[in-house]
């Protein structure tokens, strides 16, 4: 017999979100076990000394005492600034967390982390999303103030626990596209 299948059930829509600004870098992880060892991983593997990117992976060895203070599981960012992508005027790299509702205060985190500036919060239908990323636009970037030339936002969505994505600069573009 066929397995049955159910229906998912369907997030509302006029629910929190968080708007962060979209650093533009290379997606990063710190994984921290239940034993406390600390792992650096990219979005789709595992890095180690030798097979790294854009020196994460040295990074998180460097930096293991202070970022086994995240506690057990993954913790998602962006490894961003001088030499990746946009590089934001930077002389240094960054590790900034996703996770805004747990990280944005400094004094829980670790010292070596820094968090995706929050740009708004509130529930969608309140939210001026294209009014939100023209001051982006306009004001520059809030992770690196002077940078005036920001990669966009994300906005996530708690009801589905979904985030999206809206680019100030091709944004229409999928990323894989001959246009981006």
């Amino acid at each position: 017999m066929t397995e049955f299948e159910a229906f998912k059930s369907i997030a509302r829509l006029n629910r929190k979100c968080v708007v962060t600004e979209k650093l533009d870098g290379t997606n990063a992880q710190v994984m921290v076990t239940d034993e406390g060892h600390v792992m650096a991983g990219s979005r789709n593997r595992w890095l180690t000394l030798e097979n790294d990117n854009f020196g994460f992976a040295g990074w998180v060895e460097r930096n293991k005492a202070e970022l086994v203070k995240l506690g057990p599981g993954r913790h998602f960012g962006e490894w961003w600034g001088n030499g990746i992508q946009r590089r934001y005027g930077l002389a240094e790299k960054r590790f900034s967390l996703f996770n805004v509702e747990k990280w944005s205060d400094a004094t829980v985190r670790p010292e070596c982390c820094h968090v995706v500036p929050v740009l708004a919060v509130g529930e969608l239908l309140e939210l001026d999303v294209k009014e939100i990323a023209e001051t982006l636009r306009t004001g520059g970037s809030v992770a690196a103030p002077g940078f005036m030339n920001p990669e966009g936002i994300v906005i996530y969505h708690s009801a589905s626990n979904g985030l999206f994505k809206f680019t100030l600069d091709k944004n229409d573009a999928h990323k894989g596209s001959a246009n981006v």
